[in-house]
């Protein structure tokens, strides 16, 4: 067996990402086909700004949507797909830098993604 080097990582990593925004990509592309078929013949309002239900900010309101089949909430599943993408990617690469040892990036790595999730799921915003 061969040692494990920066380039197998490398080329892991790019695989990752790339997947991981083609996915992305697939699933925006049918919650918005679904979304345009069920929607496509009403009139927008651009006088009034209407976001997101409420229902497709949390993950469990996503789930509930799209295992009912609505295109918003897998457009939103999509999104949650790209954002989640590179977070796996510094993930990942804790892993490897545990394998080759490197316990300096180790540290590092795992610092930032401390940080990451901390400002996604604790962080202080509204």
């Amino acid at each position: 067996m061969r040692n494990w080097g920066d380039k197998d990582m490398q080329v892991i990593i790019g695989n990752l990402l790339r997947w991981g925004v083609l996915l992305a990509t697939v699933v925006v592309a049918i919650g918005g086909a679904i979304y345009l078929y069920r929607h496509g013949s009403e009139l927008p309002d651009y006088g009034t700004f209407h976001g997101q239900p409420r229902t497709f900010r949390t993950i469990s309101g996503i789930t509930g949507g799209v295992l009912e089949g609505r295109g918003r909430a897998i457009i939103q599943l999509g999104i949650l797909i790209l954002i989640a993408t590179p977070v796996v990617r510094v993930a990942f690469s804790i892993i490897g830098y545990l394998v080759e040892k490197d316990y300096l990036y180790t540290a590092i790595t795992a610092l930032v993604l401390g940080i990451i999730l901390f400002s996604m799921f604790g962080g202080l915003g509204g």
